[in-house]
C-alpha cells in the first residue's frame, strides 16, 4: 500500500483540476527548490532529483484551489503548498527505503542511488524544511496541525509495520489509510481554510472534503495494486498482499470466501508463501472484490461533491469537483 502512487492517471482530468492554479504550482515548486539553496551540494542534487520525478502535485493543487476559492493570501498558500508537498516527498523517501523500492514513477528512487543512512538523512532534511515552510505562514494553530499530522503519519507506519501484517480487519484498514494518506489531504484542505478569511464552519467543511477525497484516493490506489497495468503501477501486482498488507479488495474477497485456505492462512503468516499469495491475487482479480471496493471509493467522492454544493460557482469549485472525480477515474 505505497502512498500516493499516481500511475495510470488520465492527463485530461489532471489538466482540468489543475488548470486554474498552474502558475501558482510553479511558485510552489520554486519555493521547494529554494529550501536546499544553502545546503550541501548532494542535498541540492537529491531534492532536484525528487522534484524531477514529477507527479501531478495533487496536494499543493488542493491547497491552492481551496485557498483561492476562500480568498487566502497567495504568499501563505505558496508556503503552505510547498510545506505539504515537501512533507509528502519526505514520507515517500522513507517509504521507498523501508519497502526496498528501487523505482518510483519509472525513475530510480533515492535509496537506489544512495546508502540507507544518506537516504534517511535526506528525508529528515525534507521534514525539517517542510516544518520551516509551515512556520512561514505565521499561524500557530496551523503549525500545531502540521506537526500533529506528521505524528499521525509516522504512527500509522509503525502500526502497519508491527501489528497489521496478515490482519483481515476493516477497522485496521480504515485507520491505516487515514494515517497513511487521508490525514495529509485532510490537513491540506483544512490548513488552506485556516489561512483564509472564513469561519470555523467552512474550515470544518473543507477538512471533511479533504478527508473524503483522501480516503477515496488510497482505496483507489489499493485497487490499482490488483487491477492496474503492472508497467503503469510500477510494482508487481498484488505487492501489498505479498507484503502481508490486507487492503480493501482482499477484505471484500475474504468476507465472501471465508473458507478459502489462502485466506485462512493469512493471520498465521501465509502471506510469506509467494506461490500461495500469487494464487490468491489471481482469485481476487477474478472476483468482484475490486468493484465492491471501488463503490466505497465512489461513496467518499459523492460525499466530497455534496460538500461543494454549498459553495458559490467559481473556477476553483469546478476544479475541486474535477479533482474529486479524477481520484476514482484513474486507469484501472
Amino acid at each position: 500500500m505505497r502512498r500516493g502512487s499516481l500511475h495510470g492517471e488520465t492527463d485530461l482530468n489532471s489538466v482540468t483540476f489543475s488548470s486554474p492554479v498552474l502558475e501558482e504550482i510553479k511558485l510552489v515548486e520554486d519555493r521547494m527548490r529554494m529550501q536546499a539553496d544553502e545546503s550541501h551540494s548532494d542535498l541540492r542534487a537529491a531534492l532536484e532529483h525528487l522534484l524531477a520525478a514529477g507527479g501531478k502535485r495533487v496536494r499543493p493543487t488542493l491547497c491552492m484551489l481551496v485557498g483561492n476559492m476562500l480568498g487566502a493570501p497567495l504568499d501563505k498558500l505558496v508556503s503552505l503548498g510547498a510545506a505539504v508537498e515537501l512533507l509528502h516527498t519526505a514520507t515517500l523517501v522513507h517509504d521507498d527505503l523501508i519497502d526496498g523500492a528501487l523505482l518510483r514513477r519509472g525513475l530510480p528512487t533515492l535509496n537506489a542511488r544512495w546508502s540507507p543512512p544518506a537516504t534517511v538523512l535526506t528525508g529528515d532534511f525534507l521534514f525539517a524544511r517542510a516544518a520551516k515552510l509551515a512556520a512561514e505562514t505565521d499561524h500557530l494553530p496551523l503549525m500545531k496541525l502540521f506537526s500533529e499530522t506528521l505524528a499521525i503519519i509516522v504512527n500509522g507506519e509503525l502500526t502497519q509495520m508491527f501489528t497489521s501484517r496478515g490482519l483481515i480487519s476493516r477497522d485496521n484498514y480504515y485507520n491505516r489509510i487515514y494515517a497513511k494518506t487521508a490525514s495529509l489531504f485532510e490537513m491540506t484542505a483544512r490548513a488552506a481554510s485556516m489561512v483564509s478569511p472564513v469561519d470555523d464552519e467552512i474550515t470544518e467543511s473543507m477538512r471533511d472534503f479533504g478527508y473524503q477525497i483522501g480516503m477515496a484516493f488510497q482505496i483507489a490506489d489499493d485497487i490499482l495494486d490488483f487491477n492496474g497495468e503492472q508497467s503503469a503501477v510500477g510494482k508487481p501486482l498484488g505487492s501489498d498482499l505479498h507484503n502481508g498488507l490486507i487492503t480493501l479488495p482482499a477484505i471484500y474477497y475474504a468476507e465472501s470466501n471465508p473458507g478459502d485456505p489462502d485466506i485462512l492462512s493469512l493471520p498465521s503468516g501465509g502471506w510469506t508463501h509467494t506461490e500461495n499469495m500469487t494464487r490468491l491475487v489471481e482469485k481476487i482479480r477474478a472476483s468482484r472484490a475490486s468493484q465492491q471496493a471501488m463503490r466505497e471509493a465512489e461513496q467518499h467522492v459523492d460525499r466530497a461533491l455534496a460538500i461543494l454544493d454549498s459553495f458559490d460557482n467559481c473556477a476553483e469549485r469546478h476544479a475541486l469537483e474535477s479533482l474529486a472525480k479524477y481520484i476514482v477515474d484513474r486507469k484501472m
